[in-house]
């Protein structure tokens, strides 16, 4: 008889569906694409209705897919969710929501981060969540809602409203409202958890103004959170037994599991994790730190570089009509010797690390009548690499730890530009091929929890080998490419 583990991702631009066998295999996949409203003034939003629809049809048509393969429904034994993060929904008793998903690209709260930061509360807020007072994180964006919505205020003020992000949401749901709870890693997105505590802050919460603001229970990444047909789609209801922020799940998919291991997740934005072990260590720069994972005998740290746009600046160019696919951007990307001159600051929504800059534009440099489309989108590709160098040289030089290891996952690994680019760039080979690190890392903690898996040594037969990716030419080429870009991000602070 064979075993299998559901997982979802649910991800910023839509929900995919894996099943994975007990070796680790994916065995069938489908994906469900979710829209996301852009709104005047840097706000970003998406429904949290058509979240959960979303994720119930990605679920569906993997069921359909697999079953008409042959296989058998009852053979699936756990899932386990992943999730964009630091997106959050409000609801009341009801389970209505108050107010549409607030997404972690919206800058709403810039004018609260600027207030928190003028009073002298980063050094206060970084040293208890491990965060710094940015819009990217979803505590500010809780407040401007409080501040600005009467309904949302007078629900949080009379104790009627409760707050998730996407993997409570779902998990709420996906229950019939009976289970509420969040793991380790999503509460640490929140800038209401507490590194050191490990538990909501109270002092954070009176800050915010939302003590009386319901907050899920908090456990560890895999672990029992209820049962789940899907909505009738299952048969019979399986357990949910993990729930994980998405970039932390794609390093338990790589196998982070030892200090200095890391991973880069080249998506929509970029997000490199390092794992620093089982001691929190908070610094004041412009790196995070957060949790990596969490099973019920282990809780690992991790320092974490954010790079805010990555993938979504070559969606920004196949917008503007410079291709019609992004895979082009490969060959176009080759058939210039270099960029021209042409450089790219990346601040389309503000800067993440290690500047966090909310109020910085993005805009090109270097223009002349010579450049081609060709040339901006090599300076687009180009800028990817340069922020992940970046980041990495920050992490180990701030945070004094040597990084072993780097696998890289994500759509952005498809383009052979960027992974050859990067590879001279880092001067370092990079481990690569395995596209759906973020569903693995859920199934894997959720099989864990259910005995699928003895231990961590178990967890890691199933890492199958993956790709090295070497420098391919001589970095002189990058480096000076790399040092001009890192002129012009200083000039422009």
């Amino acid at each position: 008889m064979n075993t299998y583990i559901l997982s979802i991702d649910q991800g910023t631009s839509g929900t995919k569906c894996i099943l994975f066998n007990k070796e680790g295999a994916a065995t069938c996949t489908a994906f469900e694409p979710l829209r996301t409203h852009y709104l005047e003034s840097g706000f970003v939003e998406q429904q949290p209705e058509e979240i959960y629809r979303n994720v119930l049809a990605a679920v569906r048509n993997c069921m359909q897919l697999f079953t008409a393969g042959g296989g058998d429904i009852h053979e699936i034994k756990t899932c386990g969710i992943s999730n964009q993060r630091e997106t959050f929904v409000l609801w009341d008793a009801g389970g209505n929501p108050l107010h549409d998903a607030v997404v972690w690209q919206c800058k709403r709260s810039v004018d609260i981060c600027t207030r928190l930061q003028a009073a002298d509360l980063r050094e206060m807020i970084k040293g208890k969540t491990g965060l710094l007072p940015d819009p990217y994180f979803s505590g500010t964006k809780v407040a401007w809602l409080y501040e600005e919505d009467p309904l949302i205020k007078m629900k949080i003020d009379a104790g009627a409203a409760y707050f998730g992000t996407i993997d409570t949401w779902l998990l709420y749901k996906l229950t019939k409202g009976e289970k509420y709870y969040t793991d380790y890693t999503n509460a640490s997105r929140t800038l209401f958890f507490n590194l050191h505590t490990l538990e909501w802050d109270a002092d954070l919460l009176q800050l915010f103004g939302l003590s009386k603001l319901h907050l899920p229970r908090i456990k560890a990444s895999s672990g029992d959170f209820g049962m789940t047909d899907f909505d009738g789609i299952l048969s019979d209801p399986i357990p949910v037994n993990s729930l994980i922020g998405d970039s932390h799940s794609a390093a338990f998919g790589e196998g982070c599991f030892d200090k200095g291991t890391a991973k880069a997740t080249l998506g929509t934005g970029c997000s490199i994790l390092v794992n620093t072990g089982n001691a929190v260590s908070v610094n004041d720069d412009g790196i995070i730190d957060t949790i990596c994972w969490s099973t019920e005998k282990e809780i690992c740290f991790a320092k974490e570089g954010i790079i805010v746009s990555c993938g979504s600046m070559v969606e920004w160019l196949k917008h503007l009509g410079l291709f019609a696919n992004s895979a082009e951007t490969d060959l176009m990307a080759r058939s210039v010797p270099d960029n021209n001159g042409v450089f790219l600051v990346p601040a389309f929504s503000g800067m993440g690390a290690p500047y966090w800059d909310m109020k910085r534009k993005a805009e090109f440099t270097g223009l002349t009548f010579s450049c081609t489309k060709e040339h901006l989108v090599r300076a687009t590709l180009e800028t990817i690499c340069f922020q992940i160098k970046e980041v990495i040289d920050f992490i180990e030089q701030t945070g004094q730890i040597r990084i072993r290891s780097l696998s890289v996952n994500g759509g952005i690994t498809g383009n052979g530009f960027v992974m050859d680019f990067l590879a001279t760039l880092l001067a370092r080979p990079l481990l690569s091929g395995r596209n759906n690190a973020s569903g693995l890392g859920t199934a894997l903690l959720a099989g864990l929890k259910v005995g699928l898996y003895t231990d961590m040594d178990d967890i890691g037969d199933c890492l199958h080998t993956k790709e090295m990716k070497q420098a391919s030419s001589a970095a002189t080429y990058h480096n000076d490419a790399y040092c001009f870009w890192r002129s012009i991000m200083a000039l422009k602070r």
